[in-house]
């Protein structure tokens, strides 16, 4: 039996759970700049690459594709989706098989003020949302949120209730912002694949019962059809490929709006993992279609009800930088697998 094309994810950091899910299907090559990122130390293969703005970024990606049988790359944060899609698209070498959306759709979303723009262009639903001059901050229907456009993690977000708190705020953030409508309800994530042509493959929605520092820690999945079909009709019009985590609110006034769309693995990458119906989860449907495999669409099929609780856990490093397997107590998680194959760059 032919093995599966190996995966490789950029920027992993401290998703070891990602990692970790998809190494139980296929080999892992994990790039991170930092040699103590732990989730590195989930993979068969740890890798490093020059800087996201280097010009040898991609070519070392290439590289690194090449030698290890890679069918497809994802990225872990926003910072390379844009550069991953452009490699994509330029069709001269080198090319990598990323699993991202269209540079223009990566751009967009990565600016929330043009994501806004883009979702009201499709007719999708977007909370009001202007640029901070500072008439137009007079007119404003208060509360709003001063937002950064660029941004993750929930950085420098600040509630104003009236314009001289607007206009503070503006001023304070050191970067370009936006000024949108404050939500009231519930936030509400839509976690969604979409495969290599576009179509989305599923939609699950959970709730966000707690979040820290932006990344949902605590959530449970949901049977929710107007969602579900709200999360298709997203993936379907920007055309998104690969992963996506749909941020929504549900107002008591406005109904549901639409306030982020990243196109990556969200937080609650757990949620997706545990609901999924068996074989569907995503991490075994990336592995599927790196491998050529056309899977059907089977959106709202998941199981409704299963909470996630994220937390944190450690690994203890010999003196050349190699998991050891102890832990500080037992009945935590497995110690990790050392890698099957040599370290490529680690360090």
């Amino acid at each position: 039996m032919t093995s599966p094309p190996a995966i490789m994810l950029t920027g992993v950091g401290k998703r070891y759970d990602i990692v970790s899910c998809f190494a139980a299907h296929t080999t892992v090559v994990a790039v991170d700049p930092n040699p103590l990122a732990p989730a590195r130390y989930a993979a068969q293969v740890r890798a490093s690459a020059p800087p996201i703005d280097d010009p040898e970024y991609v070519p070392e990606l290439a590289r690194l594709c090449e030698a290890h049988g890679v069918g497809a790359v994802l990225p872990l944060t926003d910072l390379d989706i844009e550069k991953l899609a452009q490699a994509r698209e330029d069709g001269t070498p080198p090319t990598l098989p990323a699993l991202v959306p269209s540079s223009e759709v990566a751009r967009a979303t990565y600016d929330k003020y043009e994501a806004h723009l883009l979702l009201e262009r499709l007719g999708l639903p977007s909370p009001p949302t202007v640029l901070p001059h500072h008439a137009v901050l007079d007119a404003l229907d208060y509360p709003v949120m001063v937002k950064p456009r660029r941004g993750s993690g929930a950085r420098s977000i600040h509630l104003a209730h009236d314009p001289s708190q607007a206009r503070f705020f503006v001023e304070y953030v050191h970067e370009p912002t936006m000024v949108q409508r404050a939500m009231g309800g519930p936030e509400l994530s839509i976690d969604c694949l979409g495969d290599p042509d576009g179509r989305c493959l599923n939609a699950i929605p959970r709730t966000m019962l707690e979040s820290r520092g932006g990344e949902s820690i605590k959530g449970t999945v949901i049977d929710d059809p107007e969602l579900v079909g709200l999360g298709r009709k997203v993936m379907e019009a920007l055309g998104v490929r690969g992963p996506a985590t749909i941020q929504v609110f549900r107002d008591p006034r406005l109904g549901i709006r639409i306030t982020d769309v990243n196109t990556r693995f969200g937080g609650a990458f757990p949620a997706p993992v545990l609901a999924a119906l068996p074989g569907r989860s995503y991490p075994e449907l990336i592995v599927r279609m790196a491998a050529g495999e056309r899977i059907a669409p089977h959106v709202g099929e998941y199981t409704a009800g299963v909470t996630f609780t994220r937390y944190y856990w450690q690994l203890e490093l010999d003196e050349r930088m190699e998991p050891t397997g102890k832990d500080i107590t037992t009945g935590g998680p497995p110690p990790p697998r050392r890698p099957s194959q040599p370290s490529s760059h680690a360090g």
